[in-house]
């Protein structure tokens, strides 16, 4: 899908050669001609309300070139109401034949940037479809929105641009968060980090079974030891030219089926741990946008990638393995085998000496219960991290909210056998999965984002959600933002000491 701005009246939105016009109507909105008083009579008519989300539509309405005519209440214009306004107006537009559509701002006030990537995100996700293993399925029709705006200023101009790399990046991750395991085995996972290694400033290497064994990862190899597919170990680096500092490393839980190995999940909806690989493709999904967008960093991408599987090799409940870092693990429960394989790639991501490391997993049914599916649990040893983490959320609409980290709750997780045990009991689980991770990452700065309630939606909106590729983009670009400012103040105090 393609967004573009463009300077444009309320009339002249009316007469462009899209298939439908949709007006966003903010509380303040002062727009004059024939359309502004249509909408101010069926106002004082009770017909269209202020209500945002309330919708006034017409057919072949005369004067209005696009067939389709649809203006929405917006509220105050708050990132939240255009998003609300959106999902309400598509209803109205699903299923009709629209592919280039006109979007109007028929505020006093210029949206602001939150306003207008809410908009493209909104859009984008509303009119998504998945098609990859369907045999007879109409793809996306929507392809082009052409957003009007009375005063439209370079600012604008960017912010699509970003909502543009976002919405591609969060769709790469919808695909194969949403693709069946069997068309989303490790070795697939591998080739679409490998397709993203073809574009600008990325690299990937692939690691297979013997690498990874070199390395000494008993962890991440235990949890693999049930599964006819080969794990592979997916390193993406992404370095622009002008990028300086340490990296920042993000880890994504790449696990492609899980049916919780010898501890086996209960049948009823274990289908939907095909996404239980959704960290590794918000990974997947960062590094798409990264590449549209080009900004000063250096994000190294790390996804060990394998299905958790009950074969006769499994490993097995109270069985002692011995993770990359030295550490040994007995495992007392199979299905806590998301912890096991990142905390190998935690120790793998010491060897770039990285400024953060952002692990992001579907880890644990606990955070579920705590957060539901309007936050992601974050979790951080280092507060300055979990701060600019939080406010990217915040920024982004794609919202978290930080968990403890106590060092009682690591009690739990003693072990008579091992230097600790991969579960802790029931209570706190989501916390106790975190405190096992943090053993592994005390030698730079570390945040876990458990996104086990927000990754994919259930029932009869079963699918992806794409998240959190739009808070962890958000991080990235704010940290790229941050760094080119010292820069400049470093290039402007050397010239002033000359």
């Amino acid at each position: 899908m393609k967004f573009e701005i463009r300077p444009a009246t309320l009339e002249q939105s009316a007469q462009g050669p899209q298939d439908a016009l949709l007006v966003l109507w903010p509380q303040d909105a002062k727009d004059k001609g024939p359309l502004a008083q249509w909408v101010e009579s069926a106002r004082r008519q009770g017909d269209f309300k202020t209500t945002t989300g309330s919708v006034l539509q017409s057919y072949g309405m005369p004067g209005v070139r696009p067939r389709h005519l649809l203006v929405v209440a917006a509220g105050h214009g708050q990132a939240a109401d255009v998003r609300k306004a959106v999902r309400s107006a598509w209803q109205s537009l699903k299923g009709l034949p629209v592919k280039k559509l006109a979007v109007h701002w028929a505020g006093a006030s210029a949206p602001t940037q939150p306003a207008l990537q809410a908009l493209c995100t909104e859009l984008a996700d509303a009119s998504y479809v998945y098609v990859s293993t369907l045999s007879k399925a109409e793809p996306r029709q929507l392809a082009q929105v052409s957003i009007g705006l009375g005063q439209a200023e370079p600012a604008h101009s960017a912010a699509v641009q970003q909502a543009q790399a976002l919405v591609r990046g969060v769709e790469l991750a919808k695909e194969w968060a949403n693709r069946p395991a069997n068309h989303a085995t490790p070795r697939l996972l591998a080739d679409a980090a490998r397709a993203l290694g073809k574009k600008p400033h990325i690299q990937c290497k692939v690691l297979g079974p013997r690498e990874v064994a070199r390395l000494g990862m008993g962890a991440f190899m235990a949890v693999a030891r049930g599964a006819v597919e080969p794990l592979r170990f997916i390193v993406l680096e992404y370095k622009a030219p002008q990028a300086s500092g340490a990296p920042t490393v993000l880890v994504g839980k790449g696990i492609t089926f899980d049916t919780g190995g010898i501890s086996m999940k209960p049948a009823a909806e274990m289908d939907e741990m095909k996404f239980d690989m959704s960290g590794a493709a918000s990974v997947l999904g960062v590094f798409e946008a990264l590449s549209e967008l080009r900004p000063a960093l250096h994000v190294v991408g790390l996804i060990p990638a394998t299905e958790n599987m009950p074969d006769g090799q499994a490993v097995k409940p109270g069985d002692v393995v011995t993770s990359m870092g030295g550490q040994t693990i007995e495992i007392l429960n199979t299905d806590a085998e998301g912890r096991l394989v990142l905390c190998d790639a935690l120790t793998y991501a010491e060897r770039y000496k990285p400024s953060a490391v952002i692990d992001i997993a579907t880890l644990t049914g606990a955070c579920v219960i705590a957060l539901g599916a309007v936050r992601s649990g974050l979790f951080s040893s280092d507060d300055a991290l979990a701060h600019a983490l939080h406010s990217a959320g915040e920024a982004s609409d794609d919202l978290c909210w930080r968990m403890p980290l106590d060092d009682t709750y690591a009690e739990g997780l003693k072990s008579r056998f091992a230097d600790v045990a991969n579960v802790g009991g029931r209570a706190g689980g989501a916390i106790t999965a975190a405190k096992f991770l943090q053993r592994f990452a005390s030698r730079f700065a570390w945040a876990h984002l458990d996104i086990a309630g927000t990754a994919w939606r259930s029932g009869a909106a079963k699918g992806a959600t794409g998240r959190p590729v739009g808070l962890l983009l958000q991080y990235l670009l704010t940290q790229a933002q941050a760094g080119t400012a010292a820069s400049k103040r470093t290039r402007k105090a050397t010239r002033q000491a000359r």
